[in-house]
C-alpha cells in the first residue's frame, strides 16, 4: 500500500514546497523508493522545481495539468481530463533520483477553487468536492512507495482534495511568530475534516525549515513549539528532531538545472545531510 502524505503551511514562504521535494528526491535517490509528487497548489513551484518552467508551461497550454480535473468537475458533461498524459514520469534535475513520477499544478487552480466553493453540491451528482482528485488517481497511487502531496497555503476545497487522500500531514515551518501563528488552527480543521470523512489523517509532526542558530527568535521558537507538543499535544503536533538550517543553496536547489547527485544539488553546507535525515524520521512516522 502506498504511504500518502500531504504537506501543509497558511503562510507561504516557509520551505514548504522545497522540503516536498527534497523529500521525494531523497526517497528517490537514497531509500530507492518510487515516489508521486502531486502538486495542488496554484504557484506551481514543486512543478517548476521538478521538470522546470518551460515543460510547464507547454503541459499548461495543452490542458495537461490537475487544473483540467478540477475544471471537469465543474463541467461533468465537457470532460477533457487525461490522467496518463498529465502524469510526468521520471522527474527530477537530479540523475540520481530515477524514479519521480509528477502530476502538475496550474495556476488556473486559484480560479477553480473559488468555483468550487460557490458551485452547490448537487452540481457534482454523487461526488463530493473534496473526493474529486481521490477518485481520479486512487488506482493510480498504488503504483507507488510514498506519495507526497503539495496542498495550497489555505484549507479551501482543493487542500481537502489532497487530505481526503492522505494518511498523515507535515507542516513546515520557519520558527517565528507569523510562520507558526496557524498551527492550530490547522490541526483543529483537519481533524474535523478526518471525523467527517471517518478517515485518520495523523499529524505527523512539524519540520522547522530555514532555521538561523544565532537568531534569538528562532532558538527561543524552537524551544516553545517543542513545549506547546509536550503541554497541548491536542493543539500542537510533536517537533521532528532534524531541523534544516537557512542556507543559500536553497534558492539555487529551486532552479531547474542537471545535478549528478543530490549532494551536489542541496550543497555541502550540512543540507543534505538534514534532508536524509528527515527523510528517515518521516519514513519511520509513516511506517514505511
Amino acid at each position: 500500500m502506498a504511504h500518502v502524505f500531504s504537506s501543509i503551511n497558511l503562510k507561504g514562504g516557509v520551505g514548504k514546497t522545497t522540503t516536498t521535494v527534497a523529500l521525494a528526491e531523497t526517497l528517490s535517490a537514497e531509500k530507492h523508493k518510487k515516489v508521486l509528487v502531486i502538486d495542488l497548489d496554484p504557484q506551481t513551484n514543486a512543478t517548476t522545481m521538478l521538470i522546470g518552467e518551460e515543460k510547464w508551461r507547454e503541459l499548461n497550454d495543452k490542458g495537461f495539468t490537475l487544473a483540467q480535473l478540477f475544471k471537469d468537475a465543474l463541467n461533468p458533461d465537457s470532460k477533457k481530463f487525461d490522467l496518463q498524459k498529465t502524469l510526468q514520469k521520471h522527474v527530477s534535475d537530479v540523475s540520481s533520483a530515477t524514479t519521480i513520477d509528477l502530476l502538475p499544478s496550474s495556476l488556473d487552480l486559484i480560479d477553480v477553487q473559488d468555483e468550487l466553493i460557490n458551485t452547490p453540491v448537487g452540481k457534482y451528482g454523487a461526488i463530493r468536492p473534496f473526493d474529486i482528485l481521490w477518485r481520479a488517481t486512487k488506482d493510480l497511487v498504488e503504483n507507488y512507495d510514498v506519495v507526497i502531496i503539495d496542498c495550497p497555503p489555505n484549507l479551501g476545497k482543493i487542500t481537502q482534495n489532497g487530505l481526503r487522500m492522505s494518511h498523515g500531514f507535515i507542516i513546515p515551518t520557519i520558527p517565528d511568530i507569523l510562520s507558526t501563528y496557524g498551527i492550530p488552527q490547522i490541526i483543529r480543521r483537519v481533524r474535523e475534516f478526518s471525523e467527517e470523512i471517518a478517515e485518520d489523517i495523523e499529524p505527523l509532526g512539524i519540520v522547522v525549515t530555514k532555521f538561523q542558530a544565532n537568531s534569538n527568535v528562532h532558538v527561543n521558537m524552537l524551544k516553545q513549539l517543542k513545549k506547546n507538543h509536550a503541554t497541548d499535544d491536542n493543539k500542537w503536533p510533536p517537533v521532528f528532531d532534524t531541523i534544516i538550517p537557512q542556507a543559500n543553496q536553497i534558492a539555487a536547489a529551486a532552479e531547474h538545472s542537471g545535478y549528478s547527485t543530490l549532494k551536489q544539488k542541496w550543497g555541502y553546507q550540512g543540507l543534505h545531510d538534514r534532508f536524509s535525515e528527515l527523510t528517515t524520521e518521516v519514513l519511520a512516522k509513516l511506517g514505511a
